[in-house]
């Protein structure tokens, strides 16, 4: 089941709503209880803040938050050298400028106490 579809249905339980027929719930049923429903209510939170993480990662470049292997640390080394800016680097590298920036400072070859348009 998606995020999306769990979240539909949380949200109709939370609000007394049959999920399937749209239908108000019995004051009776076990999902109207004031504790149950404070209960979905906090369920519902939680599937918002977790389709909205899964939205901005959709939006993050396919390698953001992947480990940097040697050869593509000397690879972005030669490119800063060869007069690259950092989003052309970024781009080609499929990370953001961010990453870009900060592990060429890990790697000593920019100051962190410098602008980011400044090499060391």
């Amino acid at each position: 089941m998606e995020t999306e579809e769990a979240l539909k249905i949380m949200k109709s339980l939370a609000d007394g709503v049959n999920p399937e027929t749209g239908e108000a719930l019995h004051g009776d049923l076990i999902y109207q209880n004031p504790q149950n429903v404070r209960a979905l209510h906090r369920a519902v939170g939680a599937l918002q803040f977790l389709e909205e993480r899964e939205r901005n990662r959709r939006l993050l470049p396919k390698n953001a938050g992947n480990a940097w292997s040697p050869q593509e640390d000397a690879q972005l080394c030669d490119e800063l050298r060869g007069g690259k800016d950092f989003q052309q680097i970024a781009k080609i590298h499929d990370r953001t400028v961010a990453s870009i920036v900060a592990r060429l400072i890990r790697l000593g070859k920019v100051s962190s106490k410098m602008p980011p348009t400044k090499v060391a």
